[in-house]
């Protein structure tokens, strides 16, 4: 941060046992609060920290429109003039997570090129730093705060010397530091907001002064911390004294002048004592955001992290249950905070229970809210013995009157729910309500899919003498979780075999279904040459009158003469890895895609392979990584040939865990993976 001028920074790391969300770790510069829609981060999302991490490449958002254009969906949560870059953390071991920088309003919206590398070289040795054993640190449930604050010289007495100046002015003067506490107040500034200094000092404006926590305050607070500009705004202090608050920031805090305003500047905030209770301006930009996140949630486990990861600390809850109408019963389809065994004893309640509100608040639609124990004791005396906790939101989740199911909000001590905070929950549930019915509907989908594609791809491989084996498919991470990648291994006698891997145009059921005729037709050609195999398949393939193109590798290996020969109809060519040696590409004479009948022979590549060699047969989606300057596989199949090397002679299912690892396929990534390793 002070080599690139950077008013704010944080370090996001992989989380979750199968790294399933980005989790911010340090942070520095603004409050906790004011980084919340960054705390956790799914890598599918559409915002910067994702983007820098899924594509390997430097971020950079140079203003407010900038993120409107790219990312609407941060621009809704935090609507302020700052400049920011994200850039990977990408070390030996692969992807680390992302370092995050923020810059206030103001700056060159473009980086320099020297600036670009000095961004870049820091993210890389902070990623060498995490490649080391101990380099990697446990994920905190909340950031650890670095204080930005420098040490600031001045002549003779620094503390008395400015006070009494502060004194002498006819206005008043605050300090805040950059989580909003008043660090400093003079006596004028005391008696304006009609208070001691002993009751100011070490709080919230917003708390010890209750006509001050309004959405006016908050917003223009978030402005001034973000942007690092001079803002300013008119309150009312009860019952009748209109004040005018400046802000002045910078990185250790902020300065505030407080003096009278006229009767005709006055814009006193709503939600003070006075007047109606509005959300807060956070609560509004936090429902905002929630709202534009619950559209990108794919499955019910995605809703249930997304509630439990934004919903939960926003409004200070503790754990979660989501239920659903079933046969009568209410079924649990997802929880968070809770010991799995309470969470069996409520599973499958009847719609009736008296145990729990769930099922009339299921029934009736009505939202229920309990406090503490004695409240929910009197209406459902065996719950509180059943969960432990001591306060409850019951959020009936409906759709057009449907009802779709219950969210369930706990909290480990009582609990006063506002009646905005009742609003904001009321108007969350429908949110919730639309993507828990599209998630359950998208695991439907997904089950019926993943049923038809294990059906499609063999459940085991050949053992063969002298050969060892191993294969794995990723589906794209999006979608409904099939496509058209496919692999075989085809024992033709006791010392030949074949292998097969192919890619069909698509991820969806047609893909699917036309992978099982293609690897039908190539067993069924098996034991042939190479070349005629796949000349077969593609004829067969061009009768079948479909619009979809195939790649596909086959190679026959001889297990007596240790000799193969192989011939590609258009796939990435496999990588052979002899012990002790660099793995290399094995040059394959190009053929069409199977479907492109040009009427020439399918020419066929030889090679002798010494004991212990290694053959890696893939398709494009393991090695394809998006560029700005477009899909660069030859660098992923640098990536892949680098992880076969460093693991030379390792077991083949620990190469194929750090092959996947290394270029990132558990944390997401767009296109299906087959990958299958042959070694003699």
């Amino acid at each position: 941060m002070r080599r690139t001028g950077a008013s704010a920074g944080g370090v996001h790391l992989w989380a979750g046992p199968e790294h399933t969300r980005l989790a911010l770790v340090v942070l520095c510069g603004v409050p906790t609060e004011v980084a919340w829609p960054w705390h956790r981060i799914s890598p599918a999302d559409s915002n910067p920290v994702s983007d820098a991490v899924r594509e390997d490449r430097l971020v950079w958002i140079g203003s407010q429109e900038d993120l409107a254009h790219d990312y609407p969906q941060a621009a809704v949560r935090l609507p302020y003039e700052f400049c920011l870059a994200a850039a990977p953390l990408r070390g030996r071991r692969g992807s680390h997570g992302a370092l995050l920088l923020v810059w206030p309003a103001g700056r060159e919206r473009t980086p320099t090129p020297r600036e670009q590398r000095h961004i870049v070289a820091a993210a890389r040795r902070i990623a060498r730093t995490l490649d080391e054993p101990a380099g990697l640190p446990a994920v905190p449930e909340r950031p650890r705060v670095i204080p930005a604050t420098s040490f600031r010289a001045y002549a003779g007495r620094p503390a008395q010397a400015a006070a009494d100046w502060a004194e002498r002015l006819p206005e008043g003067a605050l300090a805040l530091d950059l989580e909003g506490r008043i660090t400093f107040v003079d006596g004028t500034a005391a008696a304006l907001l009609g208070r001691t200094s002993g009751e100011l000092l070490g709080t919230w404006p917003w708390q010890s002064l209750p006509w001050l926590d309004a959405p006016l305050v908050e917003d223009r607070y978030r402005s001034a911390v973000l942007s690092r500009e001079p803002v300013e705004f008119t309150a009312l202090r009860p019952p009748d004294v209109p004040l005018r608050f400046q802000l002045y920031p910078d990185s250790s805090g902020i300065s505030v002048r407080v003096t009278r305003a006229a009767r005709h500047e006055e814009t006193p905030p709503s939600g003070g004592p006075t007047g109606p209770s509005v959300p807060h301006t956070g609560r509004i930009h936090q429902l905002l955001h929630l709202a534009a996140a619950m559209t990108e949630t794919v499955t019910v486990r995605d809703v249930v992290e997304l509630v439990a990861h934004q919903v939960l600390p926003a409004f200070g809850a503790d754990a979660l249950v989501l239920s659903a109408a079933d046969a009568g019963r209410l079924r649990i389809t997802g929880y968070h905070g809770y010991d799995p065994r309470i969470i069996e004893r409520l599973d499958g309640l009847p719609l009736d229970t008296g145990l729990t509100p769930a099922g009339q608040v299921l029934a009736d639609g009505v939202p229920a809210f309990f406090g503490d124990r004695a409240a929910m004791a009197r209406a459902h005396p065996g719950a509180t013995q059943v969960s432990g906790k001591e306060a409850w939101a019951f959020l009936p989740l409906t759709i057009s009157g449907r009802p779709v199911g219950c969210c369930i909000l706990s909290y480990e001590r009582p609990h006063t729910f506002t009646a905005d905070e009742r609003a904001v929950l009321t108007s969350l549930a429908g949110l919730i309500a639309q993507a828990l019915d599209r998630a359950r509907l998208h695991d439907a989908a997904h089950d019926l899919a993943h049923g038809l594609q294990q059906a499609l791809l063999p459940h085991t491989l050949p053992v063969m003498p002298g050969l060892e084996a191993t294969a794995r498919y990723l589906p794209a991470g999006h979608g409904m979780d099939i496509g058209g990648d496919f692999y075989d291994v085809i024992a033709l006698d006791a010392t030949n075999v074949a292998a097969v891997i192919g890619d069909v145009q698509g991820h969806n059921v047609a893909a699917a279904a036309l992978m099982g005729q293609v690897r039908t037709a190539i067993r069924a050609a098996a034991g042939g040459p190479p070349g005629a195999v796949l000349a077969r398949t593609g004829r067969l393939l061009s009768g079948l009158d479909t619009d979809l193109l195939v790649s596909c590798l086959y190679v026959h290996i001889d297990l007596a003469s240790r000799c193969a020969t192989l011939s590609s109809a258009g796939h990435p060519p496999p990588l052979v890895h002899a012990p002790g040696s660099r793995p290399q590409r094995v040059e394959v004479d190009p053929w069409p895609l199977l479907g492109i009948d040009t009427g020439t022979p399918c020419p066929v590549t030889r090679l002798e392979l010494a004991p212990g060699t290694l053959l890696t047969l893939y398709t494009d989606g393991l090695v394809e990584k998006p560029t700005a300057a477009g899909i660069d596989a030859e660098r992923g199949t640098d990536d892949v040939a680098a992880v076969l090397a460093e693991h030379d002679g390792a077991d083949l299912d620990d190469i194929v865990e750090a092959l996947l690892r290394g270029i990132g396929a558990p944390s997401g990534h767009t296109d299906d993976i087959a990958l299958l390793l042959l070694r003699l």
